[in-house]
């Protein structure tokens, strides 16, 4: 066993990210009876597009599971893995394997959601009030300006920022697991590049409506020689 012990944190990593490729979206729905999230709206398998389905247990649900599936790996090494040899550096790399496992599931074609209920699973196993920080800051925009795009994109912009001035100072900097934040908070903006789009152009719509965004106020400048 000694011998293959050093594999342990590549076979940690591989196993968290195939439980990552379970798309729940896709599974919720299919067990309730509902449309392939992948066949209606923004076709995303994630739980806001879910609820474009009319049924909220399923979305909530899919969150609840995509949740999860983010935050077992990282607390079954923390809690089992120091046995094994598998330390913080492994608790960031089977976080960002789970995350990844979302994004390009295995069972399903490797097309995934977008990966905020997964990621926010992942920061609450790393720290609960790393993953509290990051989920009040959701809901803050959420409910305020009612996008969940936009909410998702501050949470992703703040998450390693909290790690570094909350848990990171109070103990340690870890900087695996910083880099693995980052690498995740660099992805979930990435697959919200057509969400930013539309909200630019005030295309996007609001949570609970189907409002559409305002434009961005557009600053005009005078010409030289105009008053």
């Amino acid at each position: 066993m000694d011998s293959i012990k050093p594999f342990y944190p590549i076979l940690a990593a591989l196993l968290a990210y195939l439980v990552g490729s379970l798309s729940f979206a896709v599974i919720v729905s299919r067990l309730m009876g509902l449309n392939d999230p992948r066949s209606y709206g923004s076709k995303n398998p994630g739980a806001t597009n879910v609820l474009r389905s009319g049924s909220k247990p399923a979305a909530i649900a899919t969150l609840l599971l995509d949740a999860f599936k983010g935050w077992l790996p990282v607390v079954l090494v923390k809690w089992f893995g120091k046995p094994y040899g598998l330390d913080d550096g492994t608790v960031a790399m089977v976080g960002l394997a789970a995350f990844l496992g979302h994004l390009y599931p295995l069972y399903f074609r490797f097309e995934g959601g977008k990966g905020v209920a997964t990621a926010l699973g992942v920061l609450l196993g790393i720290s609960g009030w790393l993953g509290l920080a990051t989920t009040v800051s959701w809901l803050v925009i959420a409910w305020f300006l009612r996008y969940s795009s936009l909410a998702s994109l501050v949470a992703a912009v703040f998450a390693p920022v909290y790690y570094v001035f909350g848990d990171g100072l109070a103990w340690y900097l870890d900087k695996g697991i910083l880099l693995s934040i980052t690498l995740m908070s660099l992805l979930l903006i990435w697959r919200h590049r057509e969400n930013i789009s539309r909200l630019v152009k005030g295309s996007e719509s609001k949570l609970g409506s189907g409002k559409k965004a305002e434009p961005l106020p557009v600053i005009k400048t005078k010409k030289p020689g105009h008053k």
